[in-house]
């Protein structure tokens, strides 16, 4: 597993699991002779993502960014459409720090998509419970709402079995939410209309999480945005705003998603990579 210590928060990368999607989908209307040489993409299309939540460990309290694809919840058509080759393995990597899923204090959700939603409830001798009955889980309100009411498009994505066995832990917010002293999280919409991203600042540094805005390091472009963010022209606005932000800034980035990189920081020009975390792929 990997880490970042910034300033008094530590930061553990867990195994949450994967998916394989189509690389067209995932780079939207950038053509594929560009996108490819930036992110690795196989015969059928498809390119790896993970789906790995982030340990936050701070003043004695545990905190999670997303929550992985789950374990044992999706049927063998959906793991094999979402090209899940492996399910997540959140418990043996709590365990090997010396935590189980009760020592959870709080589950930021930037967003309640599948593939960051499933982790939150599995089952239990054949009924749906919370994964992690301890925890406060922070999402906003916007995102709450679409979550229970999902329209045509986003249905299939928003599923019912990721929020009823939770919804008393649910906490929601409108444009903003400090979490605790130096950590918060901002609605920006645009992948979805409740999409947010996390910022931690420590000592006049910051870590930018910005979630699916910035999917992998391969998105930092503000133009590279998804087929299926559902408000692209959001998702432009907010990159444009917080990716030049934090690269002025000497910002650390980190990733939910990336194959191969955990957190990266970018020169002033955001052209060259200066410093990063690599997923350890062995």
């Amino acid at each position: 597993m990997e880490n970042l210590q910034f300033g008094k928060f530590a930061l553990t990368w867990l195994n949450g699991g994967d998916t394989h999607m189509d690389g067209g989908a995932m780079f939207g209307v950038v053509p594929k002779p560009l996108w490819s040489k930036k992110y690795p993409v196989n015969e059928r299309n498809q390119i790896e993502l993970r789906t790995d939540p982030i340990l936050v460990q701070t003043e004695g309290k545990n905190y999670l960014i997303d929550s992985g694809i789950g374990k044992g919840k999706l049927t063998e058509k959906q793991l094999r459409n979402y090209g899940v080759s492996v399910e997540s393995e959140l418990d043996e990597g709590l365990a090997s720090l010396g935590l189980t899923v009760e020592d959870i204090d709080g589950v930021l959700m930037t967003h309640l998509h599948f593939d960051h939603a499933c982790g939150l409830t599995g089952y239990q001798d054949g009924e749906l419970k919370s994964v992690f009955p301890n925890a406060v889980i922070y999402t906003s309100q916007v995102e709450w709402d679409e979550m229970r009411n999902p329209n045509i498009r986003s249905r299939n994505t928003y599923w019912e079995e990721n929020w009823k066995p939770i919804e008393d832990q649910v906490k929601t917010f409108e444009e903003e939410l400090v979490i605790t002293d130096g950590l918060k999280m901002i609605h920006t919409g645009g992948h979805s209309d409740g999409h947010s991203i996390i910022i931690m600042e420590q000592e006049g540094e910051m870590l930018l999480h910005m979630a699916d805005l910035m999917p992998t390091v391969a998105h930092q472009n503000t133009l590279w945005v998804l087929a299926y963010d559902d408000y692209p022209i959001d998702s432009i606005a907010a990159k444009e705003k917080w990716v030049k932000h934090g690269i002025k800034s000497g910002a650390w980035f980190t990733f939910y998603h990336d194959y191969a990189h955990r957190a990266v920081k970018w020169d002033d020009g955001g052209k060259e990579i200066i410093e990063k975390i690599e997923r350890d792929r062995a």
